[in-house]
């Protein structure tokens, strides 16, 4: 059995002492043999539970939800130590001195009045930074980014470079135009051009999106808490009235649904 120090100089000195020992020969079987590779879904299923968390009020599990995330970018640091990569203090210092770089309005004698500023001098010393010039506007977009939020940030890289249109009546008139191109592959029953339409209607609904300043991963996100409420108190009245779901026609759910909206609108 493992004897914990107590006399570690931070909080952040005994975390990494307890990877360390978790990861050494005599530590835990399933921490020593994770790599990149085997930890990534773990990567993204602890940032799905934070930006869970940080929706919510419970303080408790928000402070815990941060810790897993930092457990994930310290093992990762560990395994690139073992590398002779390199390591979590080697992380930290890159992140400082891009930030000081980032930031000459703060750590130097340049003059950035407002957050437009702050970001196009932002977005041109990232320009700077890469040795090599990219590709395409759009290099930099990550692949495994939810399908809402890449079709964001997608659409704002194209932007940036002037196509885009001025104002939010394009692409309102695009979503338009792609539903009742959706209505027609729907009418002909094709199911690849059913799933490509719909695929051009989520992709212009983003851009309406985009254009009216809604994040639209976080407005579909609410959207379906709501549902889920308001379906979760259906079923309680339903269940209330001593029947089952399955017994009520849809006109009779869509009642109780219709009483439920109007009681969380009081």
């Amino acid at each position: 059995m493992k004897q914990v120090p107590s006399d570690f100089p931070s909080p952040m000195a005994r975390l990494r002492w307890v990877l360390k020992a978790l990861r050494a020969p005599d530590g835990c079987p399933w921490d020593r043999e994770q790599t990149l590779q085997s930890i990534q879904p773990c990567l993204q299923e602890e940032c799905y539970e934070l930006l869970s968390a940080m929706g919510g009020s419970d303080l408790a599990n928000h402070r815990e939800e941060l810790g897993d995330v930092l457990l994930q970018v310290l093992f990762q640091c560990d395994i690139r130590e073992d590398e002779g990569a390199f390591g979590f203090d080697d992380v930290v210092n890159s992140l400082a001195d891009k930030l000081i770089h980032r930031h000459p309005h703060v750590f130097g004698d340049v003059k950035a009045a407002d957050t437009e500023t702050v970001l196009r001098n932002w977005e041109q010393i990232k320009q700077r930074e890469h040795k090599e010039p990219k590709a395409s506007a759009l290099d930099g977009v990550p692949e495994a980014l939810p399908a809402l939020l890449k079709a964001q940030r997608t659409q704002h890289k194209a932007a940036k470079v002037g196509f885009d249109w001025k104002d939010a009546d394009g692409p309102n008139e695009k979503l338009d135009e792609e539903m009742a191109e959706l209505r027609a592959a729907i009418a002909s029953g094709d199911r690849a051009a059913i799933e490509e339409e719909l695929g051009d209607v989520l992709f212009s609904l983003v851009n309406v999106a985009r254009h009216v300043q809604v994040d639209a991963e976080r407005a579909l996100r609410a959207a379906t808490q709501k549902f889920s409420e308001r379906f979760r108190a259906v079923e309680a009245r339903v269940k209330a009235s001593g029947r089952d779901m399955k017994e009520l026609s849809l006109v009779e759910l869509d009642a109780v649904w219709d009483a439920v909206k109007a009681e969380a609108r009081k």
